[in-house]
């Protein structure tokens, strides 16, 4: 029983950005769903600590009853059978934003990244916020490096452009040269898109929250209002 995907835009644990994780509280069982907050993104800067809190506290004023943020802030802590077991028995996982290449190079081919499959597969959600959404793609954009890298693949032939209305609508053109025939999704700040479509929803997607989600396809946008669905599985 596959499960869920969250992207969001950024700027989370506020205002509007409530309703996609309402969503997702639901999607994942209810209030009593564990949750675990994943802090990885926000390690590089010795901010990992204060960013799980506040995403803990986030998920709880939301009603959400069993609310954790593993240590997973290195390497070794991804493989670390504790951290491993919280993860595997999560029903939503959530990662946070922050230092998009750190936390993908973290989690790719660790025992964590495994631990959040085999939960997706049994029926959990997965989310991400900013970096977090950028790395569940084919392929993110790392800042840092100024270049594209492969990303952990659960959104095959697609590359997140995160704070849409803000910076990350300036990424779209130099993003079409480098991947022409990859699906860029421009999510605004405290907007989500969960694909919990009614007809086909491994290809249904709903947007949640503040603004819009953009997606290009050759670098022609095709805009979708909070409340508006689409079909697609980005395939080109």
């Amino acid at each position: 029983m596959q499960g869920y995907l969250l992207l969001e835009g950024g700027a989370e644990f506020g205002g509007q950005m409530s309703q996609p994780d309402l969503r997702a509280i639901e999607l994942a069982g209810g209030p009593d769903a564990p949750i675990s907050i994943i802090p990885t993104a926000a390690a590089p800067d010795n901010n990992h600590q204060r960013a799980g809190r506040n995403g803990v506290n986030w998920f709880k004023s939301l009603g959400a009853t069993r609310v954790e943020s593993p240590a997973l802030i290195d390497k070794a802590s991804a493989d670390d059978p504790a951290v491993v077991e919280v993860i595997r028995q999560s029903r939503l996982i959530y990662m946070l934003g922050g230092f998009t290449g750190y936390l993908g190079e973290t989690l790719k081919g660790s025992a964590s990244w495994q631990a959040m499959l085999q939960a997706y597969f049994k029926g959990a959600v997965i989310a991400g916020s900013s970096a977090g959404a950028m790395v569940m793609c084919q392929y993110y954009f790392d800042p840092g490096k100024r270049q594209v890298v492969e990303g952990l693949g659960l959104l095959p032939n697609t590359c997140v452009l995160p704070h849409h209305n803000n910076f990350g609508k300036n990424w779209a053109q130099q993003l079409t040269i480098l991947l022409p025939t990859v699906v860029l999704i421009g999510i605004d700040e405290r907007t989500g898109m969960i694909d919990d479509g009614d007809n086909d929803r491994k290809i249904g997607w709903r947007v949640y929250g503040q603004g819009a989600v953009t997606l290009y396809r050759g670098g022609k946008p095709t805009v979708y209002k909070a409340g508006e669905s689409f079909n697609d599985d980005f395939s080109h």
